[in-house]
């Protein structure tokens, strides 16, 4: 009886073309629910705090990788595989998240967020080091759907397989430390903890905050939460943020570098192409390199003293063991 109900209610030629469309767009919408219900369950099914990722020690080849040329999917190639190649930091079956900025709806010419052809080529390394799968996102500062699109990043990394996505306010954990932090109960994505590797890619320029915004600070793209909070005390938090993520590697996009302006732009008379991609484990060290090389000193950087301050990472160019390349 039940199937030729929905027989006479789907194939009576008498249904107008007005109900049809009606009963396919609640059909639609009621296969979306069932799907985000499903998710929400999932999520909700899991812990709700977290102590942070674990480190995995990984170590490169060189402490940085810093890699001049002329194109930015070459630079970015050739800078992981200086440090030991993606297999070092991906492992087979492995779930990978690529933290670029996507913050401004900008396109990649002012050099507000990361350069897609950096973001394209981690993850096709990161697919031939057999990696199952590769997640992108960020938590936007403009509107999302604009930023992702506009900025070339969407396209691009769905092009070369990735899963690209907007991250769920509610599918968090919250940060949980072993030691008092103003970060503490505060909320992170979930996929920025659950991956099995961590590949932060920010984008080196200016802002108007903090001097300048590179690793440590690209992170706050992974919490949740009220944004303007975390620039109080931001030096400390952002300390306490990284040791929290831990990410496994930094490869930082100074291809297009916003001299001024930032962190949004949109002059491109700010903008400086500086053709250079740096890599590193640590991100204290490669932001303190990218800082130098920007032409400030890394303990202008509130995030960099606190560092310094609290033996966190390493701040002393002199002492690393730099790689360079000319491309």
């Amino acid at each position: 009886m039940e199937n030729k109900a929905l027989q006479r209610i789907f194939f009576d030629r008498k249904i107008s073309r007005k109900r049809f469309l009606k009963l396919g767009v609640l059909g639609l919408a009621f296969i979306s629910f069932n799907e985000l219900l499903a998710k929400a369950v999932r999520a909700f099914a899991r812990p709700e705090v977290s102590k942070g990722r674990v480190s995995k020690g990984i170590k490169g080849d060189f402490d940085l990788v810093v890699a001049k040329g002329d194109d930015p999917y070459q630079l970015t190639v050739k800078a992981i595989e200086a440090m030991g190649g993606m297999s070092r930091f991906v492992k087979e079956n492995s779930t990978v998240l690529i933290k670029p900025n996507i913050g401004w709806d900008r396109a990649p010419e002012q050099a507000a967020n990361t350069n897609p052809d950096v973001v394209a080529a981690l993850v096709d390394m990161c697919f031939q080091a057999k990696a199952k799968r590769v997640n992108v996102f960020d938590r936007s500062c403009n509107e999302a759907r604009r930023c992702y699109s506009n900025s070339g990043i969407e396209k691009i990394a769905k092009e070369h397989g990735a899963n690209v996505f907007f991250p769920d306010s509610w599918n968090v954990v919250k940060a949980d430390f072993l030691y008092e932090s103003p970060m503490q109960n505060w909320p992170v994505f979930r996929e920025a903890i659950e991956c099995d590797t961590f590949i932060n890619v920010p984008v080196l320029k200016h802002h108007g905050l903090t001097g300048l915004t590179i690793s440590m600070k690209n992170l706050m793209g992974v919490c949740a939460g009220i944004r303007g909070q975390i620039h109080q005390d931001i030096g400390r938090k952002l300390v306490d943020l990284t040791d929290f993520i831990k990410p496994d590697l930094n490869v930082v996009d100074a291809f297009r570098v916003l001299r001024a302006h930032g962190p949004s732009g949109g002059d491109l008379n700010d903008v400086v192409k500086m053709k250079t991609v740096i890599a590193g484990t640590d991100a204290v060290l490669t932001d303190a390199y990218a800082a130098d090389f920007f032409g400030e000193d890394p303990f202008s950087l509130p995030n960099i003293q606190q560092a310094k301050l609290s033996g966190f990472g390493a701040t002393n160019i002199s002492s690393a063991n730099i790689k360079k390349i000319e491309l």
